[in-house]
């Protein structure tokens, strides 16, 4: 799942009159770089949530044939339904089978070269989530989580920053009723609590595409690079 259903309040204008993961990098939009990496690891089957501007990532983006992809799309009310809501809601698409199976969820805003195809092993039978963390950005210098022996915690000396990458078992999501709005980090604690969040340190390229000086500076990176 990709999560693009964020009114980019922080991009404005430029999010006014397009959604932020249609906002191009390098020449192309933001998302179509995660579809890539996707399909080049394997991934078949991509559930895509939405609400401000949504019809122009549905226009674009269709039904993935470009990618050799299947795109599903979880619309949601103006407003969105923050992170832990719209995983909820796309649940039937993520979870047909009702099998508990996990799944792959990663920000439309960020910019990251972590392996994706490492989610097909990276959640412990007993756990209930996989997070990627990554080394804590200017704009979040106190991160978010501490990590050790690959077990999340939420204390620590030392804090990682949580980069937005994540496995999750659909068990995680059961408290959350569907259509109504709900965060993410509470889920997360009270896992975190009873010891069933794993993590790695990813010290790759990471990005949070947030600002217009953030997405201007990996435009002018990546046009460097290519």
């Amino acid at each position: 799942m990709i999560l693009a259903a964020g009114r980019g309040e922080r991009m404005r204008p430029l999010t006014d009159r397009c959604p932020k993961p249609l906002l191009p990098v390098a020449g192309k939009p933001l998302i179509v770089w995660h579809l890539e990496r996707l399909a080049r690891a394997g991934f078949r089957e991509i559930v895509i949530n939405h609400a401000h501007l949504g019809d122009q990532i549905e226009a674009l983006l269709g039904a993935g044939d470009a990618w050799g992809l299947a795109i599903n799309y979880s619309a949601e009310p103006a407003g969105a339904l923050e992170t832990a809501g719209g995983i909820a809601n796309a649940l039937p698409l993520l979870d047909p089978a009702n099998d508990n199976a996990p799944f792959l969820v990663i920000n439309g805003d960020i910019f990251c070269d972590w392996d994706v195809s490492r989610a097909a092993t990276a959640l412990a039978p007993d756990h209930l989530a996989h997070l990627v963390l990554v080394d804590n950005p200017l704009q979040h210098p106190d991160g978010d989580f501490s990590l050790a022996n690959e077990i999340v915690g939420i204390d620590g000396a030392v804090k990682l920053t949580f980069g937005g990458i994540g496995i999750y078992r659909p068990t995680l999501f059961a408290g959350v009723v569907r259509g109504q709005a709900a965060r993410l980090a509470p889920l997360l604690h009270t896992a975190i609590a009873a010891g069933q969040i794993s993590g790695e340190h990813h010290r790759g390229r990471w990005v949070d595409v947030g600002t217009p000086e953030r997405l201007a500076a990996l435009d002018a990176e990546l046009h460097h690079a290519c």
